[in-house]
């Protein structure tokens, strides 16, 4: 008995990565503003309709690789070790993802990770509608905390803090790799970098 919905999922990831894929190449090769929805169809060989129902908007064809790591702090809190505070949590993952040059944490230096950082950071409609995502990030972390036993305005403004905090290291991060320097030996700099945030967090919002 074969495995349909296994089939059908595969067959969608297949569908969508042809599509992204295809949009990141032209505009990488053109620019965003550039390059038509029409035409990101047709390089990859499916119709603006298909192509509309894996990705709502252009910017998404772009930015649903930071879209699906939206709800990651927030699932780092709700994953948290017992006896584990949700800051620690955080910290701990924060600073994994140096060791394991996530893009998320900016220290990533492989070619095709900088051209979609310098793409999105060059296109105002990118950086406009990153900031959605972000927000809705920041949304999902606070209720996580909330669900920590974090007081509702204490969790809203802790999520606040830590979200800034998480994007100016990854940002920092990426400027200093998309300037040259590499990924590792940014790494110590970095390192320093989030544990010093992270300190500064634990004395400023209350909770470990």
């Amino acid at each position: 008995m074969t495995d349909e919905p296994g089939l059908r999922e595969r067959k969608k990831l297949r569908t969508r990565t042809a599509i992204s894929t295809a949009a990141i190449r032209l505009f990488l090769e053109r620019g965003f503003d550039a390059v038509g929805v029409a035409e990101v169809a047709s390089a990859a060989e499916v119709s603006k309709r298909t192509l509309f129902a894996y990705f709502p908007t252009k910017e998404d064809l772009v930015l649903h690789r930071f879209a699906d790591h939206e709800t990651d702090a927030a699932d780092v809190v709700r994953a948290r070790r017992p006896g584990q505070g949700p800051l620690e949590a955080l910290r701990e993952a924060f600073l994994r993802g140096l060791d394991d040059r996530e893009p998320v944490t900016g220290l990533c230096d492989e070619p095709g990770v900088l051209a979609v950082f310098r793409l999105v950071t060059g296109t105002p409609a990118l950086v406009a509608r990153l900031a959605g995502f972000t927000s809705a990030g920041e949304a999902a972390l606070a209720a996580a905390l909330g669900e920590a036993g974090v007081p509702v305005l204490d969790a809203g403004l802790a999520a606040a803090q830590i979200s800034a905090v998480r994007r100016t290291l990854a940002t920092a991060n990426m400027d200093a790799v998309a300037a040259g320097v590499p990924a590792r030996q940014r790494f110590p700099a970095a390192v320093a970098a989030a544990e010093r945030a992270f300190s500064l967090l634990a004395s400023g919002v209350g909770f470990a």
